[in-house]
């Protein structure tokens, strides 16, 4: 047997529609079944089918869940990438590859694995051979890393759920592979998977189905979408989980869903539902929320409440639009025209993922205004390890909605826009109640409803927006710090470089560089951030985006005499953040500032 468990990068080459997801995630699953720590990674094209796809898989038992600095075992299946998929390995690297592709492998440095997969599969089954070739090298990397035969017929079976054909198909060609693999090398792989025993509660979701049952827990009452990647799969969850939870009991919903002709539409509808009382979501990205921005400023200046997911892609345009990227995050923060500021929940994980979920509607209720949900590719297509999720115990908050006249009479001066408490958030009344008035103005107004452009008005209706917004920065999710002793560097992050930031600390640490960490968990931005950065002598703020939004919005907002402590390290190319990436920023960053 080898000498290196569970440490070590799987990297597969294939191209897109060639069904080679299934056994990719039967790869991921089974190492999972056994208690491994393992993520994977889909990079995949933005067409139908026939483009190249990696995805690439990461065993760690110290849990990191980046893509890793180079891979230690290639699987090549598809022709178009080849050549360049080979030039690009390290010395020493394991490649599996389907002599019935009929290319080289002219790689002397590297150890050459080869099977005739496409033949082998067609003697199964002549019309599926394309299909079934690729479980031939889940067979082949069961041998090499000696993954148990249990977990892989666990994983076929999740991956198939009763299909007892396709089980059945699937496992002889992985078996075959296996025994191909066994005859055939005269191989040791020095990587092997070593079991670790599973916690029973624990299973693999991705982020975006996690926020879809987070919503629904949340009282989703109207879903309106139009299909955009990376969020189709969020709405496309609520809608699959919605006859199981959310039946009537009768064959109906409680849960209305509406494909829109467009994104405009589809955020028009999400005011609708929030100015009839309901909770209403739509779910889109970058493109999307461009179009939305006539109706967020509506949701805004009239007080409607809604909540909009922005599961992140590549920009500008069209740009890379199946990669990652943090790219939306000053864009939602001030999104429509004038002057605007919105609350951005900014989940981490998949738990995260399914809190934000509901509690998104929560804060677009209490603070009478859109919620955004900032989410990416990484978090919301990918999949992540959860023990399971904290359902919420209390009431949903409502906010300030009068039901009755007795609570409308106990209101002084009552008025739709008037502020009673002092905290810039009105009283509103909802349709059916039968209390007057049901007012809700995206043109100039008073403190009544009534329209105004007198411009004392205006003025103090946008401070009171602009106080109310300010309000609910101690109230929203907290930043999560950790401390170290020596409060030299400081660093800031958000969302999905949650998964790296272990393995930066540790890269950091090799060089004798101990950081303390501030994830920033929603906008506007809670006072711990101030605090954090007021207790290090400098502090850097990582992003996946070019130009250091989250590091713009500090230095806009928080007082001079720290913002001169505080610098940025951003970095976009579409992947997944590698802490290598990031661990020798932070270092270049930190050296010439000493300089």
């Amino acid at each position: 047997m080898g000498n290196i468990a569970n440490d070590f990068v799987i990297n597969v080459a294939t191209a897109n529609g060639t069904g080679s997801q299934s056994s990719n995630l039967i790869i991921l699953h089974s190492m999972f079944e056994m208690g491994v720590p393992v993520s994977g990674k889909n990079l995949f094209p933005s067409n139908i089918s026939g483009l190249p796809t990696w995805f690439i898989i990461r065993a760690s038992d110290k849990g990191y869940q980046a893509p890793g600095d180079i891979t230690n075992i290639q699987v090549i299946m598809n022709k178009d990438t080849w050549i360049n998929d080979l030039e690009k390995l390290e010395p020493g690297t394991i490649v599996v590859f389907n002599e019935d592709a009929r290319m080289p492998v002219d790689r002397e440095d590297c150890v050459a694995l080869g099977m005739p997969m496409t033949k082998m599969a067609r003697k199964i089954n002549p019309k599926l051979g394309r299909l079934i070739s690729n479980m031939y090298y889940v067979g082949a990397l069961a041998h090499l890393l000696k993954i148990e035969d249990d977990a892989i017929k666990k994983a076929v079976e999740a991956q198939f759920k009763g299909k007892e054909k396709a089980i059945e198909l699937n496992l002889r060609a992985i078996s075959e592979g296996r025994s191909y693999a066994e005859e055939n090398w005269d191989f040791e792989c020095e990587f092997y998977v070593e079991s670790r025993g599973k916690d029973p509660n624990s299973f693999l979701i991705e982020g975006n189905e996690a926020t879809a049952l987070g919503a629904i827990y949340g009282g989703i009452n109207m879903l309106s979408w139009y299909p955009i990647t990376p969020s189709s799969s969020l709405a496309e969850s609520i809608i699959g989980w919605l006859p199981e939870l959310r039946s009537d009991g009768e064959g109906g919903s409680t849960c209305a869903v509406i494909q829109a002709e467009d994104e405009l539409s589809a955020a028009g509808m999400v005011i609708g539902a929030g100015w009839a009382g309901g909770r209403g979501m739509t779910c889109t990205s970058g493109p999307g929320i461009s179009l939305m921005s006539e109706f967020i400023g509506l949701s805004y200046f009239s007080e409607v409440p809604g909540v909009i997911w922005d599961v992140n892609r590549v920009g500008p345009s069209t740009g890379l639009p199946t990669r990652t990227q943090q790219g939306d995050l000053t864009m939602l923060y001030e999104a429509s025209h004038g002057d605007t500021q919105h609350i951005v929940l900014i989940p981490g994980s998949v738990d995260e993922c399914f809190e934000f979920g509901w509690r998104a509607f929560d804060y677009a209720e209490r603070f009478q205004t859109m919620v955004f949900g900032f989410s990416d590719l990484d978090l919301g297509m990918n999949r992540w390890e959860t023990s399971g999720f904290e359902y919420p115990e209390s009431p949903m908050d409502r906010g300030k909605v009068i039901r009755t006249q007795e609570e409308m009479d106990s209101i002084p001066n009552y008025g739709r826009y008037r502020d009673v408490d002092g905290d810039g958030i009105p009283y509103r009344t909802l349709p059916g109640s039968g209390l007057d008035p049901i007012l809700y103005r995206g043109t100039g107004h008073d403190e009544d409803g009534v329209y105004s452009e007198d411009p004392q008005v205006y003025h103090d209706t946008m401070a009171r927006l602009r106080m109310k917004i300010d309000g609910a920065r101690e109230k929203l999710p907290e930043p999560i710090i950790r401390e170290e002793e020596e409060k030299q560097v400081g660093v800031i992050f958000y969302g999905s470089m949650e998964s790296t930031i272990e393995e930066i600390d540790d890269m950091l640490e090799q060089t004798g560089l101990s950081v303390s960490t501030c994830r920033v968990r929603a906008l506007p931005l809670h006072s711990g951030v101030e605090d954090f950065i007021r207790a290090h002598e400098k502090t850097i703020v990582l992003e996946i985006n070019r130009d250091g939004q989250l590091y713009g919005i500090i230095k806009k907002e928080l007082p001079d005499d720290i913002v001169t402590k505080v610098s940025s390290v951003a970095y976009s190319d579409g992947m997944p953040p590698r802490a290598r990436v990031y661990a020798d920023k932070i270092l270049e960053e930190i050296s010439e500032g000493e300089s």
